[in-house]
C-alpha cells in the first residue's frame, strides 16, 4: 500500500511542479510579448515615447515625425545647393 501512495505522491508533486513551470513560461510570454508590443507602438507612433502626444516633440520621437524631418532636412539642402529661399 505505501507504494501505491509513494507513486501517488510522485505523480502528483510532478504534475504541480509542470503546471507551476508551465504558468511561469505563459508569465514570461506575455511580458515579452507586452515588452515587444510597446516598443513597436513607439517606433511605429502609435504610443508616445516621451508623455507628448502632440507637437513637435511628441512627433520627433514617431518613426514617421523622424521620416518627414529627414525629408525636410533634403529638400532643404536640395534648396540651399540650388539657391532656392525657404
Amino acid at each position: 500500500m505505501a507504494d501505491i501512495a509513494s507513486i501517488a505522491s510522485s505523480v502528483t508533486s510532478a504534475i504541480s511542479r509542470q503546471t507551476a513551470d508551465l504558468g511561469k513560461a505563459a508569465d514570461a510570454t506575455k511580458k515579452s510579448f507586452a515588452e515587444t508590443l510597446s516598443k513597436v507602438e513607439t517606433t511605429v507612433g502609435l504610443k508616445p515615447k516621451t508623455g507628448f502626444t502632440a507637437g513637435p516633440t511628441y512627433e520627433a520621437s514617431t518613426l514617421t515625425g523622424q521620416t518627414k524631418a529627414a525629408l525636410n532636412n533634403a529638400v532643404n539642402t536640395v534648396k540651399s545647393a540650388l539657391h532656392i529661399p525657404h
